[in-house]
């Protein structure tokens, strides 16, 4: 889907989903206002308060307004209904925890009742929109020059656009064509410009460089000429088998392995404030009475240090001494046997610690020192990295970024024990999802399911 279109609907969906969600609220709470059936509008202006900060905690972590679920109704439909199934339980938490005994019981049940349906209306009108675009001027019609793997290839691609473009044929000399096409062959290359005005066509791609057939020279500059759009898809498949990114040198086209958003100085340095920030404010409500208690119970249940110092490889695997609550006894195969299920030397302090991820609250120092991120690829044993660089592709690009206490691949499901290779694979693999893809709000999604599975507990925590 064309990337600006599907920001702006991404927006007005986002935007028309909270408005509702708040709509719905309010209306029902005028109505019983006029009916005198609310005595405390301050419990429910923190109710609506909390409401809608709970809709923008749940999209954060559903990523309802994803591309991969926009672009289908069912999808998206589906989505929302997993998505509510979160708020709601949210809502439900904020009520228990909270005790709020002056909310009307109908109220809520009606409010709770009209949000899902609301946002069901919602999910049919932007069916209505797509169908009202597929039948405007905003769907553009295609043709491609070429008929050759790489435009078969682009052809699917455009398919799955639905919204914005649609593939009227190919324009391809008749004997270079041995089977039948999923798109018919409209006309040679030659009369390609007046077989698209025919057809009302307003986007060419050619996959044949002008290198290769000097006619395609003129056929750019004619398309200009008749308000046509002339793209071309370079077939770079004989040099390169994966994935690149382009990015221009001025006017020199770089290709890279990959983007990487951190690359750009504003980028670090917006990643770095945010975690001076977060790391600043644990350290000084959290850390600073916890540290304290811990301590005490780490030295009640078992004689030794209170942390757990280990040398971990950073950032452009550099070493650097890693800082964890001791929840072990102490024992020489620390720094050399990773903890398992039912390990022997963890305390009981230890497994209450490993579950509800206390053990890592020291490396908030390790972020406020600039060492660590709050949020990027989990450090590992010297030993670990040694071991997997060798066994796993890709597997020190992960350390092109600084190491986070929490990350993508953890809030996956691929946290503590690592039982096999295939596991670390997955781990990696989420990693560099995660280095191409970063973003604040991305951090900010990770913080809230390293929170939320904290508190709804983990198999892998131990």
């Amino acid at each position: 889907m064309n990337s600006r279109f599907l920001r702006s609907l991404q927006l007005y969906l986002g935007f028309l989903d909270f408005i509702v969600l708040n709509a719905v609220f309010f209306i029902v709470q005028f109505f019983f206002e006029s009916q005198s059936l609310i005595t405390n509008d301050i419990a429910y202006a923190h109710l609506g308060f909390f409401m809608s900060a709970a809709w923008i905690c749940t999209i954060l972590l559903t990523n309802l307004y994803h591309e991969k679920y926009v672009s289908s109704f069912e999808a998206f439909t589906k989505m929302t209904i997993r998505a509510y199934l979160y708020f709601l339980l949210l809502v439900i938490m904020y009520l228990f925890f909270f005790r709020i005994m002056d909310l009307s019981r109908v109220f809520l049940t009606v409010v709770l009742v009209n949000i899902p349906i609301a946002l069901l209306v919602n999910r049919f009108l932007y069916l209505g929109i797509v169908q009202y675009l597929k039948k405007q001027d905003f769907l553009i019609k295609v043709a491609v020059i070429g008929y050759n793997s790489l435009s078969k290839k682009l052809v699917n691609y455009l398919e799955e656009d639905t919204i914005k473009k649609e593939v009227v044929g190919f324009c391809e000399e008749p004997e270079n064509v041995h089977e039948l096409s999923a798109y018919p062959i409209i006309s040679n290359i030659e009369r390609t410009i007046e077989t698209c005005k025919a057809h009302g066509i307003t986007e060419i791609y050619s996959t044949i460089a002008p290198e290769h057939n000097e006619a395609i020279y003129n056929l750019m500059q004619t398309a200009d000429e008749n308000c046509i759009r002339f793209k071309i898809v370079p077939d770079l498949e004989i040099y390169m088998k994966k994935k690149m990114h382009i990015d221009y040198l001025k006017e020199i086209p770089v290709i890279m392995m990959r983007k990487e958003p951190l690359e750009e100085v504003g980028n670090r340095v917006k990643k770095r404030l945010f975690d001076i920030l977060v790391s600043s404010l644990v350290i000084i409500f959290i850390l600073s009475w916890l540290l304290p208690i811990i301590s005490l119970l780490i030295w009640l249940e078992s004689k030794g240090p209170i942390f757990f110092i280990q040398e971990r490889t950073g950032k452009d695997n550099r070493v650097f001494r890693c800082l964890k609550f001791r929840s072990m006894k102490v024992n020489e195969h620390a720094n050399l046997v990773q903890a398992t299920a039912n390990d022997s030397r963890i305390t009981r302090m230890g497994k209450f610690m490993r579950r509800t991820n206390i053990d890592e609250f020291p490396q908030f120092l390790n972020v406020f020192r600039g060492q660590m991120s709050i949020v990027g690829p989990r450090p590992h044993m010297l030993r670990h990295t040694d071991e997997y660089s060798k066994l796993i592709g890709q597997y020190m690009v992960r350390q092109f970024l600084k190491p986070g206490i929490t990350g993508w691949a953890q809030v996956n499901g691929f946290r503590g024990e690592t039982r096999n290779l295939a596991q670390m694979q997955h781990r990696v693999e989420h990693d560099l999802w995660y280095m191409e893809q970063w973003s604040l709000v991305l951090d900010l999604r990770i913080m809230f399911m390293t929170v939320f599975n904290a508190i709804k507990g983990e198999e892998n925590a131990r």
